[in-house]
């Protein structure tokens, strides 16, 4: 089984003691976002999770500690970097100290372990394709050596985000040929690996591979180790990821990246942070008298004799 630390939130950035707590304590509790009633308690051991799913726009508030998770588990790190300005971003940090903390993390855990995420692609009358192939140009020969590929994709146009982005344009189907087409090429160009997150098959006249952002393959590529043949579920529709469990809890991001549907209720996030107890094992909140607690079975994808990880 695969824990997640980064879907619904960016655990790494904003709760960063939590995190850490957790796998020192060894356990974390999980809320069902469907049922809120139901809460999963996952045991954060070596022996049941085969590896831990990071996804953050910094990670600087944990790079000195990341390797007391690094030690102990198989890991994969998503670091997104997209450049827009405040006016989409507020709360993440400037260009040049995002590519200097991911260049840190790529030292410290190995390129292989690092993806670089440009994500979401959104067109408005200030970020236009233009601007995308400027700014993925900039960005790409600061981060292609840092990395083992680059996974894109498309702004979501759900939960009501355009009409708290009423500046969105539609992008139609040949302009987003055409701005993967660009994409494409610069991978090339700085001999970076690009992927764009859905289903599908490769494009080889656009130099982009179709899949999930996670994978086993990446996943046994980065920790030298294999899995079963497992059918890659996803975490929602349409999603061709490899199925993970989440920590996180959505409206609880305080980066307030406007296009962001993991903040569907943008106006509730700063009540559900000051909810947040550092040592608790729920990230938001705690249990209630009517919550359900149940242990997760946490069956492994690994085969057999890749149960133990080694530290050295």
């Amino acid at each position: 089984m695969l824990i997640n630390v980064g879907l619904r939130t960016d655990i790494v950035h904003h709760y960063t003691e939590w995190l850490f707590q957790r796998f020192h304590e060894g356990f974390a509790y999980s809320r069902n976002p469907l049922f809120p009633g139901r809460v999963t308690e996952y045991a954060l051991d070596p022996e049941k999770v085969d590896a831990v799913l990071f996804c953050s726009k910094n990670y600087a508030p944990a790079l000195a500690r990341i390797r007391e998770i690094t030690s102990r588990f198989r890991t994969l790190f998503h670091y997104t970097v997209n450049a827009y300005g405040k006016d989409m971003e507020p709360n993440t940090p400037d260009f040049a100290t995002n590519v200097e903390t991911l260049r840190s993390l790529s030292h410290i855990v190995g390129k292989q372990r690092v993806f670089w995420r440009y994500d979401p692609i959104l067109i408005t009358k200030q970020y236009t394709a233009s601007w995308h192939f400027e700014n993925f140009e900039r960005l790409a020969a600061a981060i292609a050596p840092y990395v083992s590929g680059c996974i894109v994709n498309f702004v979501e146009m759900a939960n009501g985000l355009h009409e708290r982005m009423p500046e969105l344009m539609m992008i139609a189907r040949s302009d987003r040929r055409d701005i993967l087409m660009g994409i494409g090429s610069i991978g090339k160009k700085y001999s970076l690996p690009i992927r764009l997150c859905g289903i599908g098959g490769n494009d080889a006249s656009l130099g982009i591979a179709r899949g999930g952002c996670v994978n086993l393959s990446d996943i046994a590529r980065a920790n030298d180790c294999s899995f079963r043949d497992i059918k890659h579920e996803g975490n929602r529709r349409n999603c061709a990821c490899i199925e993970s469990r989440d920590l996180g809890w959505y409206n609880s991001c305080l980066s307030q990246c406007r296009y962001c549907n993991a903040n569907r209720d943008p106006s509730s996030v700063r009540a559900n942070y000051e909810r947040h107890d550092p040592k608790y094992p729920l990230l938001i909140g705690t249990l209630r008298q009517d919550d359900t607690l149940t242990q997760s079975r946490q069956t492994s994808f690994l085969l057999h004799g890749n149960g133990q990880m080694s530290l050295f």
